[in-house]
């Protein structure tokens, strides 16, 4: 079992660092959800890093890195549009699919010839990237801290109550609150003429046109392999239905301005979308601690971050 630790200072960081460099894995905040981080380098350390999570030995992983300097080692050919959107949203929640150096191992990247790069916008994941750096660390290898499918989490304890009797007592859970955002980070496929979005997050389509100058096409069927890009994901225990009339005894997610029926549950009301992506995997974890049947959720409409919330629950409703 990993010890939770809440007060984050640089010794706390700096002794984080060496554990991710000696093979251990430390699970930690981002703007988005928490991760939970392995020495990109490591193969057997990322490899446990898997066997915690259950995750897919082809699924490829995330790297967060501390700085764009730092993305050469492990990319080339970067396109001019790649760099007009690490110099416009990193730190931040995006993550840049590179054609990939020999140092981004298959281990990482499920055998593709691309890796995914991110810079995290949270003091405290940027602070453990430097700490780690200063070690000699590349890179840390960071996926959701949650098993294979499941809620991610936003919180340390949402990290402990899905990990904890998988991980072993040299491996550490740093707690640096709530998550800001709420949901992952924007994948954009950047290895070829043209950036996709693979998967919806906070940075928009019309966020990436606007740096780029590139207008976006419609993206179909992809070989490319991407985090939480099954069809069913994100999902709680409960039984997860869109949109329709709530019935009495379950529970409900909606914006504020809807009603809560007789009977039913009320497990998140956000008064913006914002608030929405924030609430929304914490409401979907308390209808399990309530041991609810059913979660009914009406999404909310429009563009921007709007589309990454509704991408969440339509996979959290997936048979």
């Amino acid at each position: 079992m990993a010890m939770i630790i809440s007060q984050c200072s640089l010794s706390v960081l700096r002794q984080s660092a060496e554990k991710l460099r000696a093979g251990d894995l430390v699970a930690f905040p981002t703007e988005t959800v928490y991760g939970i981080g392995a020495d990109a380098e490591n193969k057997d350390a990322v490899a446990r890093m898997y066997q915690v999570k259950n995750r897919p030995t082809g699924h490829p992983v995330i790297i967060h890195i501390a700085e764009l300097n730092d993305v050469d080692y492990w990319a080339k050919d970067v396109p001019e549009y790649a760099i007009n959107l690490m110099r416009d949203f990193w730190p931040g929640p995006m993550t840049l699919l590179l054609r990939r150096r020999d140092a981004a191992g298959d281990f990482l990247t499920g055998a593709q010839e691309i890796v995914g790069l991110r810079i995290p916008a949270n003091s405290l994941a940027l602070g453990l990237l430097n700490e780690f750096k200063a070690f000699g660390g590349k890179g840390i290898a960071a996926p959701s801290a949650n098993r294979y499918g499941a809620v991610s989490p936003t919180t340390a304890e949402a990290v402990s109550q899905e990990l904890s009797e998988y991980l072993s007592p040299n491996d550490q859970i740093l707690d640096g609150g709530p998550c800001l955002v709420g949901v992952e980070s924007t994948i954009i496929d950047c290895s070829s003429e043209s950036p996709k979005i693979l998967r919806p997050g906070a940075i928009s389509a019309e966020m990436i046109e606007e740096s780029t100058g590139i207008v976006l096409e419609e993206v179909g069927e992809t070989k490319i392999r991407v985090s939480g890009s099954d069809k069913q994901h994100y999902a709680p225990k409960a039984k997860v239905i869109v949109d329709g009339q709530s019935q009495s005894g379950e529970g409900l997610i909606a914006m504020s301005e809807v009603t809560t029926p007789e009977g039913v549950i009320r497990l998140a009301e956000p008064k913006s979308i914002e608030e929405y992506a924030r609430v929304l995997y914490s409401a979907l974890r308390m209808s399990d601690t309530q041991n609810l049947q059913t979660v009914r959720i009406i999404p909310p409409t429009g563009q921007g971050l709007a589309v990454a919330i509704r991408d969440r629950i339509n996979r959290a409703a997936a048979n």
